[in-house]
């Protein structure tokens, strides 16, 4: 299913692709999925996986898979409610908006980096996630001036890297 909130920071050609229900790729490489989940009572939401690792230029897409509550995807960045910067300086941040149960959204990230994001209504409930594109990255940023729920539940750089897919169980 098409969502209504679909961004591609690719060619036209890609954007037609994705228009057309057809898979995008960049370069050779799949696009990551990153569902959006929540338990049934809706206490406990997060993103899965919650920490991947992709090369720059490939494309992630965001699924809301929880049937119970609206999700964003967002970039930490003072322009996303004044929050901290935690995404490359060449890069540009992003928000979803809120994606209701099976919509999506998908975002191409061209710039090597550490990417930490959150969603807007659920960030002090831990629902944040980590994005590593390329693998010659540093510890990436502090985790000062988090909730201290997201501090617990971000995985660290290197175990992104060593284990590409990084999953947490509610």
């Amino acid at each position: 299913m098409l969502a209504r909130r679909t961004i591609l920071r690719a060619g036209g050609w890609a954007a037609g692709l994705a228009l057309l229900g057809a898979p995008v790729m960049a370069a050779g490489q799949h696009i990551v999925e990153i569902r959006m989940r929540g338990n049934e009572d809706g206490s406990k939401v997060w993103f899965d996986p919650v920490g991947v690792l992709i090369e720059p230029g490939q494309a992630v897409r965001w699924v809301n898979a929880d049937r119970g509550n609206s999700h964003t995807s967002t970039a930490y960045h003072p322009t996303n409610t004044g929050h901290p910067r935690r995404i490359p300086e060449a890069a540009e941040p992003w928000n979803s908006d809120y994606l209701l149960p099976d919509e999506i959204f998908e975002l191409r990230f061209t710039t090597a980096g550490v990417y930490d994001y959150f969603c807007v209504p659920h960030e002090e409930a831990g629902m944040v996630g980590r994005i590593v594109a390329g693998s010659l990255i540093n510890s990436g940023p502090p985790l000062e001036n988090l909730p201290e729920a997201a501090r617990q539940v971000l995985p660290e750089v290197d175990e992104i890297i060593r284990r590409r897919v990084v999953r947490i169980t509610p």
